[in-house]
């Protein structure tokens, strides 16, 4: 079964993102697993500091979880109806240099989910991924959409996902997007 890399987009140490990806880490279909990575050591992207030191060692681990994965998770906030600002950082640190984009991203599984407390869920940051995924040569999983909105209700205080029904919801993705990933590998 596939190993999933899961990216919680939030710096948030309680985010709901983050909180998702670990209520996911335990909801995994037998066999497969997931590991969860935060973008907290990440800095801002700079091509002076690129030329200068090359890949931050933050950015470099990240790389190399990504393409020894099977398949990709992001845990996409919606901040002002679109992708996160440090989220894109982070997509845009690992797909340096360019012409390492084929080893990290070309044709490797992506799915995209999120949590908001609003009443949207993250749909507009979900749909602002595909043409970024699509550009890196990623292979978007469109078999399932996960969008949980009224996320401040469904998590405690610590950030775990506490309400049972989207905990049934993230399982069916999960056994959704890991068929899908098993199936290309």
């Amino acid at each position: 079964m596939p190993h999933i890399v899961g990216i919680a987009g939030s710096l948030r140490r309680h985010s709901f993102n983050l909180g998702v990806l670990n209520a996911a880490r335990d909801l995994m279909p037998a066999g497969a697993t997931l590991s969860v990575h935060t973008l907290t050591d990440i800095p801002l992207y700079n091509a002076d500091e690129e030329e200068a030191g090359g890949l931050p060692p933050a950015v470099a681990a990240l790389k190399d979880a990504v393409a020894q994965a099977d398949g990709v998770l992001l845990a996409t906030p919606e901040y002002n109806n679109g992708i996160p600002g440090v989220f894109k950082n982070a997509i845009d640190w690992m797909s340096r240099p360019t012409d390492d984009i084929g080893r990290i991203f070309r044709n490797r599984p992506f799915a995209v989910i999120g949590a908001s407390p609003g009443g949207f869920g993250t749909i507009l940051a979900q749909d602002g991924w595909l043409p970024v995924l699509r550009m890196l040569g990623a292979r978007p999983w469109f078999g399932g959409r996960l969008m949980i909105s009224g996320a401040g209700q469904l998590f405690d205080g610590n950030g775990r996902l506490t309400d049972e029904a989207t905990r049934e919801r993230l399982r069916e993705f999960l056994a959704g997007f890991t068929s899908f990933t098993a199936a290309g590998a």
